[in-house]
């Protein structure tokens, strides 16, 4: 049986360049609310970029973190990368959020 985070990890790999999904959606997906354990495991990430960690975002549209971070260097990091995956930001925040949320079935 897979672990809590290879689980993860095979979802993301579900979510497509131009799309995000959020901590919530993975875990929603895994049967838990363990929200904050999704986070940790996309910090433990050893697949990236096979496994896109930085498409996973708040529930708000926010960016979230990254790296481990909540500021600096690797968020502008993140956002850089999803905007090359055509991701539009209005400062921290996803534009048409709901337009580009990935939601899994």
């Amino acid at each position: 049986m897979k672990s809590f985070n290879e689980r993860a990890y095979d979802l993301l790999r579900e979510v497509p360049k131009g799309k995000v999904t959020t901590y919530k959606e993975i875990a929603n997906a895994l049967g838990t609310s363990a929200y904050r354990a999704i986070g940790s495991a996309m910090k433990k990430n050893p697949y990236a970029p096979s496994v896109p960690c930085h498409r996973v975002v708040s529930s708000d549209g926010g960016i979230g973190g990254f790296n481990g971070c909540k500021e600096g260097k690797d968020i502008t990091r993140k956002i850089n990368m999803l905007m090359e995956e055509g991701i539009e930001f209005n400062g921290n925040k996803i534009k048409n959020f709901n337009d580009v949320i990935y939601r899994f079935i």
